[in-house]
């Protein structure tokens, strides 16, 4: 069993949580989580940079003048790559980075993500989170009492409107419910910062993970 710091809602030690390994593959696997990352990472790009081939270039196909004979370089159409105004010799355009995992992979990816981070102790767990109405400087403080406010991704049981308008405007801070995360969101940042009913979420249902309500 791994350990795991508590902490309340005001950032105090309250114990410690446990997990079985097993839950989260049992080992951390590099080569899988590399893969993972270079896939988010591929899928991001926009892949909107583009030149004109030959093609694209407006002009005549006519060759300008003789192969031999005038003293002059070699030269095929206007449109060539050679002359100036002329197409590009190896366009770029509709280049297409996506790349694909399956679903079990980005589940045991963003699982061993998890577990690669609690073998680092760089994950809590916060009991009792709860805003009446957002406030960024209590959110913050409770970051600094968790030991995430040099970034973190900090993870609900389910979406709260409070809690991320309380922590969205704070640099290297993401607010999302566990559910939503992927292994690159989890490795990007320094800390992974859990609330209660997002931890008892990855237990129960590691693979799924279905959270309830946090009401």
């Amino acid at each position: 069993m791994l350990s795991i710091p508590l902490f309340d809602g005001q950032g105090k030690p309250a114990g410690t949580v446990e997990i079985d390994p097993s839950l989260l593959g049992g080992r951390v696997r590099p080569k899988l989580l590399k893969q993972a990352v270079v896939m988010y990472q591929a899928n991001a790009r926009q892949a909107t940079s583009a030149t004109r081939s030959r093609g694209m270039v407006i002009g005549s196909t006519r060759k300008l003048f003789r192969q031999k004979g005038t003293g002059n370089a070699r030269m095929g159409a206007r449109r060539t790559n050679i002359r100036r105004g002329g197409g590009v010799a190896f366009a770029k355009g509709n280049q297409n980075y996506r790349q694909d995992l399956n679903k079990k992979m980005r589940q045991l990816a963003r699982n061993n993500a998890i577990l690669a981070k609690i073998e680092g102790n760089d994950v809590a767990v916060v009991d009792g989170v709860s805003f009446d109405a957002p406030s960024t400087k209590r959110f913050a403080s409770l970051l600094r009492a968790v030991g995430g406010d040099r970034g973190c991704l900090f993870t609900m049981g389910s979406a709260d409107d409070t809690v991320y308008r309380s922590g969205r405007n704070i640099p290297k801070t993401e607010v999302r419910p566990l559910g939503e995360v992927n292994a690159y969101d989890i490795l990007r940042r320094r800390k992974l910062v859990m609330t209660k009913p997002a931890f008892d979420a990855l237990v129960n249902d590691p693979v799924r993970l279905r959270a309830p309500s946090e009401a």
